[in-house]
C-alpha cells in the first residue's frame, strides 16, 4: 500500500494524497474547471509536468492557460514539437535534432537532404494547424538508458543518441509522445496538442546551423518559429519587427550612403563621407561635454608589447580575444609577441604613473577616443553592433576612495545629459557584482561593491541586481537605454577597481606623506561610437536629428538654367555653417525629392526660374508634402539656430 504525501497549497491549506499522485489527478479532485485550465504545476518552486508523479511532501502550485509565465514557455515548447512534427508527415526522411525555446518563441534544427525554401514554412504552418486541432493527448515515459539508445539506433537517429550519450548517467530519460509521434525531451508539455493557440503562431525565417554549434560537424537547417498566447500578441509582435527592419541601420546605412563592409577585414568599417561627417559631429560633441567635465584627452599605443597584458590580468581572462602581432624572426629575432590593444585601461595607467602624483591632483580624469580591436567569432558580426574594430569614449578617474561618491554623482548626471542629448530620455541601471573567476580578494570586492552601491544610491538613483556580470577586476553599473521602439540597448559603464592598480604599481602620495593606491574608475558613455551610431540611426529610423545629419540641405534644380543660381546659394549656406549640396543632374525634380529622401536629407530647397527671379527657395521638409517659399535671407535665419548641436544652443 502507497504510503501518504503531504501536499502544501499557495493558500497555505494542506491535503494529504497517495503517494504516486500526478498534479493532474490534484488538480482533478480540487476542480474540474481547474483540471481543463491547467498546463503545468510548480512542485517546490520547479516547473513540472502535470503527467509527472509525486513522491515526496512537497508544495504545489497549479498553473493555468493565462498569463504566468510558465503557460508561455509550455506553449513555445509544444509548438516547437509540433513543428517537428509536422516537417517529418510532410518529408517522412527528415532527422529531428533539438529545438529549444527562445525569446518569443523557438527553434528546430533539421538534417534533410533538400533545402528548405521560404514557401515551405506555409506548408508547415498549415500542417500545424492541423495538428493542433486533433487534439492528440500528450503522455511521457520513462526509459533506461539501453531501451533509448537501443530505440534509437534502430531508427538510425544518430542525433538522438549522441544526446543521450551526453545525459548524466543519474537522470533520467524522458521520453514524450505527441499522438503518435516521439521525441526526445527532459519536459514538461502541455496535456494535448489542442491546449495550443492555432492562430498566434508564425513561422518566420530559415537558416543554417552547425550541430551543436561545431563548424566541423554537420551542417544542418534550422526553422525559427514565435508563438504567443493571443492573436493579438502576435500581430503586435509582428509589426514590431516589421519597424525594426525599416529601421535596421544596415539598410538605412546603404540608402543614406553611410558606410559598407566587406569580406577582406570582417568586423571593421568603411566609413563613407557621409557616414564620416555623422561620425565625427558625434565626436566632436563628446570632446567639449568631455572638456566641460574636466577631462584631459589622451592617446595611448596601438600596438602593445605581452608583458603589460600579463601584468594587468587581461592575457589571462582575455587573450583568446585579442589579436596577436608577431613580427617575422627573420626580421627581428629579438621581436616580443604583442597584441592590438582591446581596451585602453592599462594604458592609460602608464600615463598616471609616469610622474609622481599628489592626493592634491586627485581626482584625474583623462580621456582617449581609443581605438580597440578585439576577436568576435564571425558568426557574432552585426553590422555596427557588433565589430572587431571600434572605438570608445573610453575614460579613466583616478581618485581617492572618499571620491568615488561625488564622481559617481558627476559621471551619472554628465551621462544623463549625454543620453538626453542623442534622444534617448529614459535609462535604467543594473549593478553587476563579482563574477566566478575575477581578481581580487573576496574583502577587497566588498569593498568595491559597497562603495558602488552606495554611490549610485547617493546619486539618487535605483538600480536592478545583475548577479555575477561584474568585469574580473570590479563590480560596475551598466547604463541600459530605451529607444523609440521600446528595444533595450546597455550603453554606457562605470566601473570600481582596486585591482588594477595594486598590479601595475599606480600610486600618490597623501596627506600623510605615505604612497597610497588611487582608485581607477572606468567609465563609458556611448561605450562604442560604431555601435551607437547605429542605434542612433535605428532609434530615428535614419531621420537623424538636424545637428547630426551628414548633409542638411540639398538644393535642387527643377531646370538647368538656375545651375548657378544653386550653387550660389549652396556657397551662401556653406558659409553659414550649413552642410549643403547641389544636385544639378539633368533629371527631373520628382526624381530627385524620391532620392534624396530616401537618403534622409532632412530639407530639400527647390529652385526654378520663378525662385531665382525672386530670390527665394522652396524647402521641402523630409516626410512632408508642404512646400514653404522664404527668402534666402529668412531661410537662413531660421537655419542658424536649428543646425547647432544641444550643447551649443
Amino acid at each position: 500500500m502507497n504510503k501518504s504525501i503531504s501536499v502544501s497549497f499557495p493558500d497555505g491549506s494542506v491535503r494529504e494524497y497517495p503517494q504516486g499522485i500526478t498534479p493532474a489527478q490534484i488538480a482533478d479532485s480540487l476542480s474540474k474547471s481547474l483540471a481543463k485550465k491547467a498546463v503545468s504545476a510548480c512542485v517546490n518552486e520547479i516547473h513540472w509536468d502535470l503527467q509527472w508523479p509525486l513522491q515526496d511532501d512537497c508544495c504545489i502550485q497549479i498553473n493555468l492557460n493565462d498569463d504566468n509565465p510558465y503557460s508561455l514557455e509550455l506553449i513555445r515548447h509544444d509548438f516547437a514539437h509540433v513543428m517537428a512534427r509536422a516537417v517529418q508527415e510532410i518529408w517522412p526522411d527528415t532527422k529531428v535534432t533539438i529545438g529549444p525555446v527562445i525569446k518569443n518563441g523557438w527553434y528546430y534544427d533539421f538534417d534533410r537532404d533538400e533545402t528548405f525554401v521560404p514557401t515551405d514554412l506555409e506548408r508547415i504552418e498549415k500542417k500545424m494547424k492541423e495538428i493542433i486541432n486533433r487534439r492528440d493527448p500528450i503522455r511521457t515515459e520513462i526509459w533506461s538508458r539501453e531501451d533509448a539508445l537501443s530505440y534509437y539506433g534502430e531508427k538510425g537517429e544518430k542525433y538522438k543518441i549522441e544526446l543521450i550519450e551526453a545525459i548524466p548517467a543519474d537522470q533520467d530519460i524522458r521520453m514524450y509522445w505527441h499522438g503518435e509521434w516521439q521525441d526526445l525531451c527532459r519536459g514538461p508539455h502541455l496535456k494535448h496538442t489542442g491546449q495550443l493557440p492555432a492562430d498566434a503562431f508564425k513561422l518566420t525565417s530559415i537558416a543554417g546551423a552547425y550541430w551543436r554549434g561545431d563548424p566541423k560537424r554537420s551542417m544542418l537547417q534550422r526553422i525559427y518559429g514565435v508563438a504567443f498566447r493571443r492573436r493579438d500578441d502576435l500581430k503586435t509582435y509582428l509589426n514590431f519587427i516589421a519597424e525594426a527592419q525599416k529601421r535596421d541601420h544596415r539598410k538605412l546605412g546603404r540608402e543614406m550612403n553611410l558606410f559598407h563592409f566587406q569580406e577582406e577585414a570582417p568586423g571593421m568599417v568603411f566609413w563613407h563621407p557621409n557616414g564620416w561627417r555623422m561620425y565625427k559631429e558625434l565626436r566632436s560633441y563628446m570632446d567639449r561635454k568631455q572638456k566641460e567635465n574636466g577631462y584631459q584627452e589622451v592617446n595611448t599605443p596601438q600596438v602593445v608589447d605581452r608583458s603589460l597584458w600579463e601584468k594587468s590580468g587581461h592575457w589571462e581572462k582575455f587573450h583568446e580575444n585579442m589579436f596577436l602581432v608577431n613580427v617575422d624572426e627573420k626580421i627581428d629575432p629579438n621581436e616580443r609577441v604583442s597584441a592590438l590593444k582591446p581596451m585602453n585601461c592599462p594604458c592609460h595607467v602608464q600615463i598616471f604613473n609616469n610622474s609622481q602624483k599628489s592626493y592634491r591632483e586627485l581626482p584625474l580624469r583623462i580621456a582617449e577616443f581609443g581605438s580597440c580591436i578585439r576577436y568576435e567569432p564571425s558568426g557574432a558580426l552585426h553590422g555596427l553592433m557588433r565589430v572587431r574594430g571600434f572605438v570608445q569614449d573610453d575614460a579613466h578617474i583616478f581618485c581617492e576612495e572618499e571620491q568615488i561618491e561625488s564622481e559617481t554623482k558627476k559621471f551619472i548626471s554628465m551621462l544623463s545629459e549625454v543620453y538626453q542629448d542623442l534622444g534617448f530620455s529614459k535609462f535604467a541601471i543594473k549593478f553587476s557584482d563579482r563574477p566566478d573567476i575575477r581578481a581580487g580578494s573576496d574583502k577587497t570586492w566588498d569593498r568595491a561593491e559597497a562603495a558602488l552601491q552606495k554611490a549610485t544610491t547617493a546619486a539618487g538613483y535605483e538600480f536592478e541586481l545583475n548577479p555575477g556580470e561584474g568585469a574580473f577586476y570590479g563590480p560596475k553599473l551598466e547604463f541600459v537605454l530605451t529607444d523609440a521602439i521600446g528595444r533595450e540597448w546597455q550603453c554606457g559603464t562605470l566601473q570600481v577597481d582596486f585591482v588594477l592598480p595594486d598590479r601595475l604599481d599606480a600610486v600618490y602620495i597623501g596627506r600623510d606623506g605615505n604612497k597610497h593606491r588611487p582608485v581607477i574608475l572606468h567609465r563609458a558613455i556611448l561605450g562604442s561610437f560604431e555601435r551607437f551610431l547605429g542605434m542612433v540611426i535605428e532609434n530615428y529610423a535614419g531621420r537623424l536629428p538636424l545637428w547630426l545629419a551628414p548633409t542638411q540641405v540639398i538644393v535642387a534644380t527643377i531646370v538647368s538654367e538656375v545651375d548657378d543660381y544653386a550653387r550660389q546659394i549652396v556657397d551662401y549656406l556653406t558659409s553659414h555653417n550649413v552642410r549643403a549640396l547641389a544636385d544639378t543632374r539633368n533629371e527631373k525634380i520628382g526624381y530627385k525629392i524620391r532620392e534624396h529622401s530616401i537618403a534622409k536629407v532632412p530639407f530639400i530647397f527647390a529652385v526654378g526660374l520663378k525662385e531665382q527671379q525672386e530670390k527665394t527657395v522652396s524647402i521641402r521638409s523630409l516626410g512632408e508634402t508642404r512646400i514653404q517659399t522664404l527668402e534666402l535671407e529668412e531661410a537662413i535665419t531660421q537655419f542658424k539656430q536649428r543646425i547647432l548641436p544641444p550643447d551649443q544652443k
